[in-house]
């Protein structure tokens, strides 16, 4: 029989039985939709940290000195309590290190906290973050403008009262424009609003754009940080072919700088963008080795739906398959027949999967911050792979059906 009349046979033998092909259908659609999210979201979110991440945290060719790390994936009790033991960092160790760099680089501080922001008519933000930074911040992390400009070097170390507002604050304040020049309150403290960042987008489902920035030195950073502590220093190198001396250059003049010997490790970190997506990529790597394994044990599961069932099926057409040899179908048109079922319930099973993978990750990108990336090669895989363990699993049950003597199968009840 040719190959368009076995298949077109055998979709035939499929509609007559629509319940039990439905459970067919899922049973192979699960492994394949499970291979299609799971992937999409790890594509996905790969792209996402490494478009994204690494420019708006850690900036480009810049080293950052924190007082422990951002990523710590053993911080028990007794790290956490070392880290609480080291010096904090300071706006005069950045000064110092800018100094004393003779490799091209712009350095910059910045700290954090949470505060509330009121603008006229007693209009609220609410919580937003409100960053103490240096003149300088702004060009480490490329920030842009809608409107205004940024504060000077010259306002930022006389801490003058001047503010840069994120585009979400500046709406809430401001729903009528007009923001430049007005008055903001930050800690119960006016700020002449100077500049309106152009939107930035979100990280992780948190705005970048509900935040404020103003000098170190600024009331706001006289208050929260008395010490002129910082959370950070960041050093910005002229290009990626000096960040590596850069980097030795910073460590090398805080280690001087905190009087450090030489056989005592540091007591500051230092982070770059490429040590951060290098961890991801180790994460990244284990969701993907993990992945091959986890698939396969679902369409193992869904091989042996696959096999029973068909099984179940050979019983039931047991005299179909005897009228069919007894009319001169040979065994291997029985064999054919029933391979070509299970192939053929394989690949639309597969297809399903592919469909519901793709709607599930757009559901999860809809309803949570984590992105999704559809990648061809694995609706490819997820189809062939279905086929395939549709295919091994119509063997036993199409010799099965090859092997019925036709006078016996047609005395079946």
């Amino acid at each position: 029989m040719p190959l368009g009349a076995t298949l077109a046979e055998a979709w035939r033998a499929l509609r007559a039985q629509p319940l039990r092909t439905f459970f067919l259908l899922l049973a192979t659609a699960v492994g394949v939709t499970f291979l299609v999210a799971v992937v999409s979201l790890v594509e996905g979110m790969d792209r996402y940290v490494r478009d994204v991440f690494g420019r708006e945290i850690y900036g480009i060719n810049t080293v950052i000195v924190r007082r422990r790390p951002s990523i710590d994936v053993d911080n028990d009790e007794v790290r956490r309590r070392a880290y609480a033991r080291r010096p904090r960092l300071r706006e005069d160790d950045a000064a110092y290190v800018q100094a004393k760099l003779e490799t091209p680089a712009v350095v910059a501080t910045m700290f954090d906290e949470a505060a509330e922001v009121r603008g006229p008519r007693g209009r609220r933000a609410g919580n937003v973050w409100a960053s103490g930074v240096s003149a300088s911040y702004f060009r480490v992390q490329q920030m842009e403008l809608a409107q205004g400009r940024f504060f000077s070097e010259a306002e930022a170390a006389r801490g003058e009262a001047l503010a840069v507002l994120g585009r979400d604050v500046a709406e809430a304040l401001f729903p009528d424009g007009g923001a430049l020049g007005a008055r903001v309150h930050l800690d119960g403290v006016p700020y002449r609003v100077v500049g309106v960042l152009a939107p930035r987008g979100s990280l992780f489902g948190l705005s970048l754009d509900r935040a404020i920035y103003v000098p170190a030195r600024s009331p706001f950073g006289r208050l929260r940080r008395p010490q002129g502590t910082v959370d950070a220093i960041l050093v910005q190198a002229a290009g990626p072919e000096w960040l590596s001396a850069v980097r030795w250059e910073v460590e090398s003049w805080m280690r001087l700088r905190h009087r450090l010997r030489p056989n005592e490790p540091n007591d500051f970190e230092l982070e770059t963008a490429d040590e951060a997506l290098a961890f991801w990529g180790r994460i990244a790597n284990v969701l993907r080795l993990a992945l091959p394994a986890l698939v396969a044990i679902s369409l193992l599961v869904g091989g042996v739906v696959i096999l029973n069932l068909m099984l179940v099926t050979v019983v039931e057409r047991t005299q179909e398959i005897g009228l069919r040899k007894a009319l001169g179908a040979t065994p291997r048109a029985i064999v054919q027949q029933f391979l070509a079922e299970a192939m053929l319930v394989g690949l639309l099973g597969g297809l399903v999967g592919v469909g519901l993978g793709l709607g599930l990750a757009a559901l999860v990108r809809a309803v949570s911050p984590l992105p999704a990336a559809v990648a061809p090669w694995s609706l490819a895989l997820g189809v062939a792979l279905s086929s395939a363990v549709g295919l091994a699993s119509g063997v036993l049950p199409a010799r099965r059906a090859a092997a019925l003597a036709p006078v016996e199968a047609l005395r079946y009840e």
